[in-house]
């Protein structure tokens, strides 16, 4: 996706959702599950497998592709399911505030009912504010795919403010979403935070190594 694509996108997603969120109101300290946007589906990136949530009548009843053309030849007629990369609305999301490392976001996801699919090993997308301001990574290393299916959860710090002087943009959502080919981002209540170069992590199995240290 070039640059101005790029930031298009963030800044339509952020639009968005800060229109879901005109009457929504949470405290910093609670944790809030809200789901994926409404009717909302994503799709992978050019040359990707398509999410579970877009597989149509080529998907079994777990959200894995089975049908004719969905899935790798196993050489003897039959086809072996492929995995599915997830898209927003594959996914239920929650957040909550942390106070370690000088207080961040934890992102929670978990694959909806019935639905198995891959994170990809990179960061989430994850933007603020009117305009889009995007996170950047909070680590030096690309971390690894991750299966959703049932209680699995996947876990992304966000810190959203890394500066020490004083200032920044007074915000009470963020933006996320599945890489930045997701046509589907959700905007999910965080309270009234700071936000001055933010930075994300990487997904990850276990909360404690989703704290934003940078």
């Amino acid at each position: 996706m070039s640059g101005n694509r790029r930031k298009a996108f963030l800044v339509s997603a952020a639009l968005i959702g800060g229109a879901m969120l005109m009457t929504a109101c949470q405290d910093s300290d609670a944790t809030t599950d809200t789901g994926a946007a409404p009717g909302s589906s994503a799709s992978a990136p050019a040359g990707s497998p398509a999410p579970a949530s877009k597989q149509g009548k080529g998907a079994d009843a777990t959200g894995k592709g089975t049908a004719a053309g969905s899935g790798a030849a196993t050489g003897n007629g039959g086809q072996k399911p492929v995995g599915q990369v997830c898209g927003a609305g594959d996914i239920a999301w929650s957040t909550k505030s942390e106070s370690q490392a000088g207080g961040y976001i934890l992102i929670t996801a978990k694959a909806k009912p019935g639905i198995t699919c891959y994170l990809p090993a990179a960061l989430p997308t994850v933007a603020f504010g009117s305009d889009g301001t995007e996170a950047g990574p909070a680590e030096q290393s690309v971390g690894k795919q991750i299966k959703l299916s049932g209680s699995t959860a996947a876990y992304a710090g966000v810190n959203p403010k890394t500066t020490k002087e004083n200032g920044g943009k007074e915000l009470d959502s963020i933006i996320v979403a599945v890489g930045n080919n997701d046509p589907d981002p959700v905007s999910l209540p965080v309270g009234t935070i700071t936000v001055d170069r933010p930075v994300v992590t990487n997904w990850h199995t276990s909360p404690k190594d989703a704290v934003p240290v940078r």
